[in-house]
This record gives C-alpha cells, sequence and structure tokens, in this order.
C-alpha cells in the first residue's frame, strides 16, 4: 500500500513527493509534516486496518528524509553552495591573488628603479677632459739596468730548460696477468681435484692477484675445461676441472689478453 499525503501544495504518494522536492519542483517549506504524520498514526491505530513492515519502514524512511531536509533549510547551518560553485569560487580567488603577486612585482620592480634614478641623481658626470698644458711622463723600464744584466738575462731566456723527470722508482706494479693466471691454473688444476676457491688462493697476499685468479677461472669456464658451483647464497665456490688429458692444447689459453 503506497501512503497518499494530502497537503495545500501537493496531493498525492508521499515517495512522489519526496521525488519533486528533491527536484526542486515543490518547496519543502510549503508542506506541513505533522498532518502528514498524524494521519498516518491514526491509520496505525485503526485496527481494522493492517500495514506490512516494509511500507512502514518506507514511511518512516520518507518521513525521516523529509524532517532533514526541511531542518536543513529552517535552522542556520553550513553553507549549502553546491561544490561546481565553490570550485568557480576558488578558481576567481586562485586568479585574484596571482594578478596580485604579479602587481607587488612590478611595485617592487618600481622602487628598485626609483632608487637607482635618486642614485643616480646624486653623481656628476665629467664634461670636460684633460686640462691643456697636463703631460703623462710614462716611466723609464730601463732605469738602474745596466748592459751586463741584459746580456745576462738574454743568456738564461736563450739557455735549454731541463726536461721534467717523473719519477716512478716509488710505485709498485702488480706484474700478474690473467693470461699467465690461466695458463698456471690450467696446469695444476687437473692435479688438484674438486677444490674450493678460497683453498685455491688462501695463499695469496694481496687483492688484484685474488682478482685475477678469479677472471682466470671465469675464462678457463668459458672455454669449457672446468665447472664451477655454489650451494647456497654466499657459500664457497666450488672448482672442479672436467679435462684430464695431460697434454692439453692450450693455444686459446696462451693467446688470450685479459
Amino acid at each position: 500500500m503506497t501512503y497518499v499525503v494530502t497537503t495545500p501544495s501537493f496531493n498525492g504518494p508521499i515517495e512522489l513527493l519526496l521525488q519533486l522536492i528533491s527536484a526542486h519542483e515543490v518547496d519543502v517549506l510549503d508542506v506541513p509534516l505533522a498532518p502528514i504524520v498524524d494521519a498516518f498514526v491514526l491509520i496505525l491505530r485503526d485496527d481494522a486496518t493492517f500495514i506490512d513492515v516494509e511500507e512502514l519502514s518506507d514511511f518512516l524512511l520518507v518521513a525521516a528524509i523529509l524532517v532533514e531536509m526541511k531542518s536543513t533549510r529552517l535552522l542556520p547551518g553550513r553553507d549549502t553552495t553546491e561544490p561546481d560553485e565553490e570550485f568557480v569560487g576558488w578558481e576567481e580567488r586562485d586568479v585574484l591573488l596571482a594578478r596580485l603577486l604579479e602587481l607587488r612585482t612590478y611595485a617592487a620592480l618600481s622602487d628598485s628603479f626609483t632608487e637607482l634614478f635618486e642614485q643616480a641623481g646624486r653623481s656628476v658626470a665629467r664634461i670636460k677632459g684633460i686640462d691643456d698644458g697636463f703631460v703623462v711622463d710614462p716611466p723609464d723600464l730601463l732605469a738602474g739596468v745596466s748592459v751586463a744584466q741584459l746580456a745576462a738575462a738574454y743568456l738564461r731566456g736563450i739557455e735549454d730548460k731541463p726536461v721534467p723527470v717523473v719519477r716512478l722508482n716509488h710505485v709498485t706494479v702488480d706484474a700478474v696477468t690473467v693470461a699467465e693466471t690461466v695458463v698456471s691454473l690450467a696446469q695444476r688444476l687437473p692435479s688438484m681435484g674438486r677444490i674450493t676457491f678460497r683453498k685455491l688462493t688462501e695463499g695469496l697476499n694481496t687483492r688484484i692477484e685474488i682478482i685475477v685468479h678469479f677472471l682466470a677461472l671465469l675464462e678457463l669456464c668459458k672455454l669449457g675445461h672446468l665447472e664451477l658451483g655454489q650451494g647456497s647464497t654466499f657459500g664457497e665456490v666450488e672448482i672442479e676441472w672436467l679435462v684430464t688429458d695431460a697434454d692439453l692444447n692450450l693455444e686459446r689459453i696462451d693467446t688470450y689478453e685479459g
């Protein structure tokens, strides 16, 4: 059952009344809500009229919405401006602020020019050149210099300059190379069996030697002469020689330049 309301400005289902008010076709201030609620309460008290719970809840929902809408119109509260209208106001405010900042920039610039003009006004430019009869005598650059001093200066200028020598006797150059290490490992590894990289390099003292040995192992692995493995992350690198021929041809290894 659709509850029909009767008011001075509307006569029909209450759901339609809510739609018309939401669409601004009927003013909520022109709709008295108390008579509508009183009439519905009289229907509830009538024993001969049965109202389903769903219909009762629908009426309560619509009535609550109408009460909220009317109280919002009657009571003073927050601004009911539409969001789009607020955004338009913000845009206009931003434009005004930008213009204000621009005008302040021009005002500051004009003040700077004014200060420069005032400083220039306090200075007087020279309008006359050097006085007549003013003579400038240049200094004598050879005053106090004898012929012997000039000859000595000439000889110092034409004599051969010593060639600068850079001495490198204090610099230690590591003579180890990847090519030599490849050949050395190819001769040693077949007889060492399965070995770890740590064990292979435990007798080395410098970092460059360890790096060169690692590069040499990578080259031998690329040539297919050995297999590298690592059981776990940051674990020991294990080396296993794959070729057991003692007369191994090392021509490709000898020509490796690193």
